[in-house]
């Protein structure tokens, strides 16, 4: 604002002079008006101009509206004055949003790596964008899709979010050519991107997330879903954001890509054989395939009789508790419904805390 206040001192004359020559930038009653005092120009200027201008620049715009520049009827040297103030303050940044589209593309393009698990960073992508989201608090309203708290130490320390500063560090250089996305949006649009990518649904997505400008400002840690544990959990963590067990059981759906690491979650193994491909086959695998305890020295996880798959406690509980397990069964049996229910979900998931 103090550039603002300091070009606006130097550029008045220039105001002033282009007011002169245009009889509609100013309201006049009599002709004497024209030579009003300099310091009532200034304040009938910011009152009918500046002020009207700041609202359209700061106002929000949905990703399916395309960048525009902001139009007004001030005469042609006054908008050249103003076009400089805004430029001089960095309000140039808020003249358009960010180029959607180009960035989507730019994500596609990092997707695959042969040299990376099994591929594909799209699965990685997807965690997180699940995991950014994923601390949303309905009651209080804190956490969620807003903020990028991985940015700070006490997110990206938490060991549930182990490994995602892969994905984070995959991303950075389209951050770095794109300024203008936040954090929050390009983690969120990236694993949106790669279930599409994937071969899931396609599925809406609004921009104009905002990232948080300190640590202070996030949520506590230990708000994501512990893998060790059972329904009750699950209930715990999804009933506090918003979800309920259909939304619960269709979310889960999501482990049909990608895999478990030991040094990341302790887990191990993929839950599919395909796990670059988004399909129902998790629900498949889950009733089909028989499960049993993996004897090992990780933590408690089961695996199938060719030791090469595996499910965690909480993906068990999707078929051994008797609310989840029809749902499970739908999805099972019909994967266009499947497909439907997680585009749903998985909006609601990327908008909880973001206010359009």
């Amino acid at each position: 604002m103090a550039c603002i206040s300091i070009f606006f001192l130097i550029s008045m004359p220039t105001i002033c002079l282009n007011m002169e020559k245009s009889s509609d930038l100013l309201p006049q009653k009599k002709k004497k008006d024209r030579t009003m005092s300099f310091a009532k120009i200034a304040k009938s200027f910011a009152r009918n101009y500046i002020k009207p201008l700041r609202s359209k620049l700061f106002q929000t715009r949905t990703v399916a509206q395309k960048p525009k520049m902001v139009h007004n009827d001030l005469a042609t040297g006054v908008v050249a004055t103003v076009t400089s103030l805004a430029a001089v303050a960095g309000g140039m940044y808020y003249f358009t949003q960010p180029n959607y589209s180009a960035i989507r593309a730019e994500i596609e393009e990092l997707l695959d790596d042969l040299d990376y698990d099994d591929g594909s960073y799209g699965p990685v992508f997807v965690r997180l964008a699940w995991h950014n989201a994923g601390t949303y608090n309905m009651f209080d309203k804190t956490g969620g899709s807003e903020g990028a708290g991985m940015r700070f130490a006490t997110e990206a320390k938490d060991p549930a979010n182990a490994g995602l500063d892969i994905a984070r560090a995959r991303l950075e250089p389209i951050k770095q050519k794109y300024p203008e996305i936040s954090y929050s949006d390009l983690w969120s649009l990236a694993g949106t991107v790669a279930i599409e990518s994937l071969g899931g649904p396609k599925m809406k997505w609004v921009g104009g997330r905002k990232d948080n400008v300190s640590e202070e400002l996030g949520p506590p840690a230990g708000r994501l879903p512990d893998a060790a544990r059972g329904a009750d959990h699950l209930r715990a963590v999804f009933y506090r954001m918003g979800f309920s067990d259909q939304e619960i059981v269709a979310l889960s759906g999501a482990h049909v890509l990608g895999r478990c690491h030991t040094d990341r979650s302790g887990f191990k193994g993929p839950w599919v054989f395909s796990p670059t491909t988004f399909s129902n086959e998790y629900y498949r695998e889950l009733f089909e395939n028989r499960w049993k305890p993996k004897k090992w020295n990780g933590p408690h996880q089961f695996e199938d009789k060719s030791g090469k798959l595996m499910m965690l406690p909480t993906d068990m509980a999707i078929i051994e508790d008797p609310i989840f397990k029809p749902y499970a069964e739908m999805y099972y049996k019909d994967e266009e419904l499947f497909f439907n229910d997680f585009a749903k979900v998985w909006y609601k998931l990327q908008h909880v805390g973001f206010t359009l």
